[in-house]
């Protein structure tokens, strides 16, 4: 099994840059921003980024703070997607583009996807780190220096957060 803690950021919600972040447990990590968002699109992205960056047949397991974006992954993209991809109310799906991407990119694993939540700001090491990086992600963002989203590797043994 993979485990992988996600999490996003928005500097100014909404319409300020954003940040996302994955960090997988055995020490690789990811991040990436933009110049505008919201802290729901930094969300699914930093999911839709770790379910890209780990395929294959393991069972990959997120983490995420964010009960917003998993419920969008897990349990409302089925509903939506019987409904025509519309809303219980008839409403349009918000994020709608980002859902889909996140469905695909389940549906093309070979392995499945799992999700729990964790409560943020809690010491949850993964989940801290994850948070820092997307943070500051989306400082770089707003300085109008984007991160790259290539994963980087940890030194063996290394659970610090820088």
């Amino acid at each position: 099994m993979i485990m992988v803690s996600t999490d996003g950021s928005c500097l100014r919600n909404p319409g300020g840059a954003i940040g996302w972040a994955w960090v997988n447990h055995e020490g690789t990590s990811a991040s990436g921003g933009a110049a505008v968002g919201t802290n729901q699109i930094a969300e699914l992205q930093a999911v839709l980024e770790a379910i890209r960056a780990h395929p294959g047949s393991d069972e990959l397991y997120i983490e995420s703070d964010s009960q917003y974006a998993i419920k969008c992954a897990s349990v409302w993209v089925q509903g939506w997607k019987r409904k025509g991809w519309k809303t219980a109310s008839g409403g349009p799906v918000k994020n709608l583009e980002l859902v889909k991407a996140i469905e695909a990119a389940i549906a093309s694993r070979a392995g499945k996807v799992r999700f729990q939540w964790v409560k943020g700001h809690q010491g949850n090491h993964f989940n801290e780190k994850a948070d820092v990086l997307a943070g500051q992600a989306a400082l770089l963002a707003a300085a109008g220096k984007l991160p790259v989203a290539a994963a980087t590797p940890a030194p063996p043994g290394d659970l610090s957060l820088f």
